[in-house]
């Protein structure tokens, strides 16, 4: 299958033009899974115990404020390339939202605790670039967490692949009236890698005990990692 464009400038354009309609089609096209993937990152989070989380690609703002709620104790800074998503996050009741490329964030070195990243990397120009970026402003000791869409192993993986990519992109059209974009979303999918292959990037991006955890029978998969405490080198 043909690699999609992940141009930053056309992604950007693409998101803007969904952004009002993102949350109800994320809800209608995962049978509200979403919420419960959400929730799920959210409570491991929590575990953490962080002081200062960054919500990378915070889209909407919804793992951001699931986080907050999570953790009332923790300051969530939720960052994003979209002026037109961070938009409905702010009407939403996200409170500390940056526009920023996830590529080249305007943070220093070391600033949070923990990073996360909900079906944001696989769109991103750079998925080396943006773990070493979110590496870069980790504390050393801090945790990552990424979840995105993956491809299901087995008997579901033949029935999934007709709904990713003709269902889908058929039904997503009529509720947002941007078919092409989530023709974008199937394509993206199939080329990002996962499971232990995504472990692989994230340890060659200097992460230490990568670990997959497939949910919803591998529809998406949820990523953790630390930052060496060893700052050699930084």
């Amino acid at each position: 299958m043909e690699s999609p464009d992940r141009d930053p400038e056309k992604v950007r354009a693409m998101f803007g033009r969904v952004a009002r309609r993102y949350r109800l089609a994320n809800a209608i096209l995962s049978a509200g899974l979403d919420t419960l993937w959400r929730r799920r990152s959210a409570a491991i989070v929590r575990g953490w115990n962080p002081g200062r989380v960054l919500d990378v690609a915070t889209g909407t703002g919804d793992l951001a404020r699931a986080i907050e709620r999570a953790c009332p104790g923790a300051e969530v800074v939720g960052a994003d390339f979209s002026p037109q998503m961070l938009e409905v996050a702010r009407e939403l009741g996200s409170r500390q939202l940056v526009q920023a490329d996830a590529l080249a964030m305007p943070f220093g070195d070391a600033e949070f605790d923990v990073v996360t990243v909900a079906f944001g990397l696989r769109n991103m120009a750079s998925w080396d670039g943006a773990l070493r970026e979110m590496r870069r402003v980790l504390r050393p000791g801090g945790k990552l967490l990424v979840l995105d869409f993956s491809l299901p192993s087995g008997p579901l993986r033949a029935l999934y692949r007709p709904y990713l990519h003709h269902v889908l992109p058929r039904l997503a059209g009529w509720l947002t009236s941007e078919r092409e974009a989530y023709r974008y979303l199937g394509a993206s999918i199939e080329a990002f890698p996962s499971g232990e292959a995504l472990c692989r990037l994230v340890e060659a991006a200097g992460f230490r005990d990568p670990h997959a955890q497939p949910l919803s029978g591998g529809i998406v998969s949820l990523y953790t990692a630390m930052k060496p405490r060893e700052t050699a080198g930084l």
